[in-house]
Protein backbone atom coordinates (compact mmCIF):
# COMPACT_ATOMS: atom_id res chain seq x y z
CA UNK A 1 0.00 0.00 0.00
CA UNK A 2 1.41 3.36 -1.01
CA UNK A 3 1.55 5.71 1.93
CA UNK A 4 0.64 9.37 2.14
CA UNK A 5 3.39 11.76 3.23
CA UNK A 6 1.33 14.97 3.00
CA UNK A 7 -2.39 15.51 3.44
CA UNK A 8 -3.99 18.86 2.67
CA UNK A 9 -7.46 19.49 4.13
CA UNK A 10 -9.73 22.40 3.20
CA UNK A 11 -6.78 24.69 2.56
CA UNK A 12 -7.62 28.28 1.68
CA UNK A 13 -5.07 31.06 1.26
CA UNK A 14 -5.58 34.81 1.26
CA UNK A 15 -3.69 37.97 0.43
CA UNK A 16 -5.45 40.53 2.63
CA UNK A 17 -9.12 39.94 1.78
CA UNK A 18 -8.55 38.27 -1.58
CA UNK A 19 -8.96 34.50 -1.51
CA UNK A 20 -6.35 32.85 -3.73
CA UNK A 21 -6.95 29.18 -2.87
CA UNK A 22 -10.39 27.77 -2.12
CA UNK A 23 -10.78 24.68 0.09
CA UNK A 24 -8.12 22.53 -1.55
CA UNK A 25 -8.03 18.85 -0.52
CA UNK A 26 -5.10 16.77 -1.75
CA UNK A 27 -2.99 13.78 -0.69
CA UNK A 28 0.65 13.45 -1.76
CA UNK A 29 2.21 9.98 -1.86
CA UNK A 30 5.77 9.09 -0.85
CA UNK A 31 8.31 8.46 -3.63
CA UNK A 32 6.00 9.80 -6.31
CA UNK A 33 6.00 12.92 -8.49
CA UNK A 34 2.83 15.01 -8.29
CA UNK A 35 2.49 17.75 -10.91
CA UNK A 36 0.44 20.87 -10.14
CA UNK A 37 -0.83 22.43 -13.36
CA UNK A 38 -3.08 25.28 -14.33
CA UNK A 39 -3.10 28.66 -16.08
CA UNK A 40 -1.11 31.63 -14.74
CA UNK A 41 -2.54 33.13 -11.58
CA UNK A 42 -4.57 30.04 -10.60
CA UNK A 43 -2.75 29.61 -7.27
CA UNK A 44 -0.11 26.95 -8.05
CA UNK A 45 2.82 28.77 -6.45
CA UNK A 46 0.66 29.94 -3.54
CA UNK A 47 -0.27 26.30 -2.87
CA UNK A 48 3.33 25.12 -2.57
CA UNK A 49 4.28 28.20 -0.56
CA UNK A 50 1.57 27.21 1.93
CA UNK A 51 3.01 23.69 2.07
CA UNK A 52 6.36 24.93 3.37
CA UNK A 53 4.95 27.90 5.30
CA UNK A 54 6.44 30.62 3.11
CA UNK A 55 3.06 32.11 2.20
CA UNK A 56 2.63 33.54 5.69
CA UNK A 57 5.89 35.51 5.36
CA UNK A 58 4.09 37.94 3.03
CA UNK A 59 2.48 40.86 4.93
CA UNK A 60 -1.30 40.44 5.00
CA UNK A 61 -1.18 36.79 3.90
CA UNK A 62 -3.13 34.20 5.83
CA UNK A 63 -4.15 30.56 5.60
CA UNK A 64 -7.06 28.45 6.84
CA UNK A 65 -7.43 24.66 6.77
CA UNK A 66 -4.81 22.10 7.71
CA UNK A 67 -1.73 20.48 6.20
CA UNK A 68 -0.40 17.26 7.72
CA UNK A 69 3.15 16.01 7.22
CA UNK A 70 3.40 12.41 8.44
CA UNK A 71 0.21 13.01 10.42
CA UNK A 72 1.44 16.21 12.14
CA UNK A 73 -0.18 19.55 11.39
CA UNK A 74 2.61 21.73 9.95
CA UNK A 75 0.90 24.86 11.28
CA UNK A 76 1.58 23.65 14.83
CA UNK A 77 5.27 22.94 14.05
CA UNK A 78 8.25 25.27 14.10
CA UNK A 79 8.37 26.70 10.53
CA UNK A 80 12.15 26.16 10.39
CA UNK A 81 11.63 22.41 10.93
CA UNK A 82 8.86 22.39 8.31
CA UNK A 83 11.22 23.99 5.76
CA UNK A 84 13.94 21.45 6.54
CA UNK A 85 11.54 18.56 5.93
CA UNK A 86 9.96 20.22 2.89
CA UNK A 87 12.70 21.66 0.66
CA UNK A 88 11.99 24.17 -2.09
CA UNK A 89 13.66 24.93 -5.42
CA UNK A 90 12.56 28.09 -7.21
CA UNK A 91 11.90 29.02 -10.80
CA UNK A 92 15.14 30.95 -11.22
CA UNK A 93 18.30 29.22 -10.01
CA UNK A 94 19.42 31.07 -6.86
CA UNK A 95 22.70 29.78 -5.43
CA UNK A 96 23.93 32.09 -2.66
CA UNK A 97 26.18 34.44 -4.67
CA UNK A 98 28.78 35.02 -1.94
CA UNK A 99 29.26 31.29 -1.25
CA UNK A 100 31.31 28.65 -3.02
CA UNK A 101 29.72 25.41 -4.28
CA UNK A 102 30.63 23.46 -1.12
CA UNK A 103 29.14 26.06 1.24
CA UNK A 104 26.02 26.41 -0.93
CA UNK A 105 25.23 22.73 -0.45
CA UNK A 106 25.47 22.85 3.35
CA UNK A 107 24.04 26.35 3.70
CA UNK A 108 20.89 25.02 5.39
CA UNK A 109 22.93 23.64 8.29
CA UNK A 110 24.81 26.91 8.77
CA UNK A 111 21.71 29.09 8.47
CA UNK A 112 19.87 26.93 11.01
CA UNK A 113 22.84 26.83 13.40
CA UNK A 114 23.16 23.03 13.14
CA UNK A 115 26.73 22.07 13.95
CA UNK A 116 28.25 19.15 12.04
CA UNK A 117 31.91 18.17 11.88
CA UNK A 118 34.05 18.48 8.77
CA UNK A 119 33.87 14.79 7.83
CA UNK A 120 30.11 14.86 8.05
CA UNK A 121 30.03 18.06 5.97
CA UNK A 122 32.22 16.43 3.32
CA UNK A 123 29.95 13.39 3.21
CA UNK A 124 26.75 15.46 2.93
CA UNK A 125 28.23 17.65 0.17
CA UNK A 126 29.41 14.69 -1.90
CA UNK A 127 26.21 12.69 -1.40
CA UNK A 128 23.91 15.62 -2.19
CA UNK A 129 25.85 16.62 -5.31
CA UNK A 130 25.83 12.99 -6.49
CA UNK A 131 22.07 12.77 -5.95
CA UNK A 132 21.68 16.01 -7.93
CA UNK A 133 23.83 14.51 -10.74
CA UNK A 134 26.37 17.33 -10.37
CA UNK A 135 29.30 15.77 -8.48
CA UNK A 136 31.35 14.69 -11.50
CA UNK A 137 31.03 18.16 -13.04
CA UNK A 138 32.09 20.15 -9.96
CA UNK A 139 34.17 17.87 -7.69
CA UNK A 140 37.45 19.50 -8.80
CA UNK A 141 36.34 23.05 -8.03
CA UNK A 142 34.08 22.90 -4.99
CA UNK A 143 35.60 26.15 -3.68
CA UNK A 144 34.63 28.27 -6.65
CA UNK A 145 31.50 30.43 -6.53
CA UNK A 146 28.25 28.68 -7.38
CA UNK A 147 27.36 31.53 -9.71
CA UNK A 148 30.10 30.55 -12.16
CA UNK A 149 28.13 27.42 -13.13
CA UNK A 150 25.73 27.31 -16.10
CA UNK A 151 22.01 27.89 -15.48
CA UNK A 152 21.22 24.17 -15.51
CA UNK A 153 24.12 23.38 -13.17
CA UNK A 154 23.04 26.19 -10.82
CA UNK A 155 19.53 24.70 -10.68
CA UNK A 156 21.01 21.26 -9.85
CA UNK A 157 23.13 22.94 -7.16
CA UNK A 158 19.91 24.37 -5.66
CA UNK A 159 18.42 20.86 -5.75
CA UNK A 160 21.55 19.53 -3.99
CA UNK A 161 21.14 22.27 -1.36
CA UNK A 162 17.55 21.15 -0.71
CA UNK A 163 18.56 17.46 -0.63
CA UNK A 164 21.35 18.10 1.88
CA UNK A 165 18.76 18.63 4.63
CA UNK A 166 17.36 15.13 3.95
CA UNK A 167 13.83 16.37 3.31
CA UNK A 168 10.80 14.15 2.90
CA UNK A 169 9.36 16.33 0.15
CA UNK A 170 10.90 18.61 -2.45
CA UNK A 171 8.83 21.40 -3.99
CA UNK A 172 9.94 22.41 -7.48
CA UNK A 173 8.40 25.66 -8.71
CA UNK A 174 8.71 25.70 -12.52
CA UNK A 175 12.32 24.49 -12.14
CA UNK A 176 13.08 24.43 -15.87
CA UNK A 177 11.30 27.56 -17.10
CA UNK A 178 14.56 29.55 -17.18
CA UNK A 179 16.61 26.73 -18.76
CA UNK A 180 17.46 25.62 -22.31
CA UNK A 181 16.09 22.30 -23.67
CA UNK A 182 19.23 20.29 -22.87
CA UNK A 183 19.37 21.50 -19.23
CA UNK A 184 15.62 20.88 -19.00
CA UNK A 185 16.00 17.25 -20.00
CA UNK A 186 18.82 16.88 -17.41
CA UNK A 187 16.48 18.14 -14.69
CA UNK A 188 13.65 15.88 -15.87
CA UNK A 189 15.93 12.82 -15.74
CA UNK A 190 17.01 13.93 -12.29
CA UNK A 191 13.39 14.17 -11.09
CA UNK A 192 12.84 10.55 -12.13
CA UNK A 193 15.93 9.52 -10.13
CA UNK A 194 15.11 11.58 -7.05
CA UNK A 195 11.66 10.10 -6.51
CA UNK A 196 13.35 6.90 -5.31
CA UNK A 197 14.11 8.84 -2.10
CA UNK A 198 11.66 11.72 -1.76
CA UNK A 199 8.18 12.85 -2.72
CA UNK A 200 8.29 15.59 -5.35
CA UNK A 201 5.68 18.25 -6.01
CA UNK A 202 6.31 19.90 -9.36
CA UNK A 203 4.61 23.12 -10.40
CA UNK A 204 4.79 23.39 -14.16
CA UNK A 205 3.18 25.26 -17.06
CA UNK A 206 4.62 22.70 -19.40
CA UNK A 207 1.92 20.12 -20.08
CA UNK A 208 4.31 17.80 -21.95
CA UNK A 209 6.73 17.93 -18.99
CA UNK A 210 3.99 17.01 -16.52
CA UNK A 211 2.99 14.08 -18.75
CA UNK A 212 6.63 12.91 -18.99
CA UNK A 213 7.72 13.01 -15.37
CA UNK A 214 4.71 12.90 -13.04
CA UNK A 215 2.81 9.97 -11.54
CA UNK A 216 -0.12 12.13 -10.41
CA UNK A 217 -1.46 15.44 -11.66
CA UNK A 218 -3.58 18.10 -9.98
CA UNK A 219 -5.31 20.72 -12.13
CA UNK A 220 -5.99 24.07 -10.46
CA UNK A 221 -8.24 26.74 -11.92
CA UNK A 222 -9.06 30.09 -10.27
CA UNK A 223 -7.86 28.78 -6.91
CA UNK A 224 -9.93 25.60 -6.99
CA UNK A 225 -8.65 22.05 -7.33
CA UNK A 226 -10.70 21.02 -10.36
CA UNK A 227 -9.33 17.52 -10.82
CA UNK A 228 -6.73 15.18 -9.35
CA UNK A 229 -5.71 11.68 -10.38
CA UNK A 230 -3.04 9.56 -12.00
CA UNK A 231 -1.30 11.48 -14.77
CA UNK A 232 -2.19 8.71 -17.21
CA UNK A 233 -5.90 9.22 -16.53
CA UNK A 234 -5.81 13.03 -16.42
CA UNK A 235 -3.96 13.22 -19.74
CA UNK A 236 -6.02 10.58 -21.54
CA UNK A 237 -9.56 10.84 -20.10
CA UNK A 238 -9.97 13.97 -17.93
CA UNK A 239 -13.33 14.05 -16.14
CA UNK A 240 -13.81 17.81 -16.04
CA UNK A 241 -14.40 19.84 -19.19
CA UNK A 242 -12.12 22.63 -17.89
CA UNK A 243 -9.21 20.19 -17.56
CA UNK A 244 -9.78 18.98 -21.10
CA UNK A 245 -9.95 22.53 -22.44
CA UNK A 246 -6.75 23.46 -20.67
CA UNK A 247 -4.90 20.37 -21.93
CA UNK A 248 -6.03 20.97 -25.52
CA UNK A 249 -4.90 24.60 -25.38
CA UNK A 250 -8.33 26.28 -25.38
CA UNK A 251 -7.10 28.50 -22.55
CA UNK A 252 -3.99 28.83 -20.39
Amino acid sequence: MESTVLKIEDLSAYFSEERILKDVNLSILRKRVTAIMGPSGCGKTTLIRCINRMHELVPGAKVSGRVFLDGKDIYTMNPIIVRRKIGMVFQKPNPFPTMNIYDNVIAGYKLNGIKINRNEQDRIVEESLKKAALWDEVKDFLYRKGTFLSGGQQQRLCIARALAMQPEIILLDEPTSALDPKSTSHIEELISQLKKDVAIILVTHNIAQAARVSDFTAFLYLGELVEFGTSEKIFSVPEDKRTEEYLTGKFG
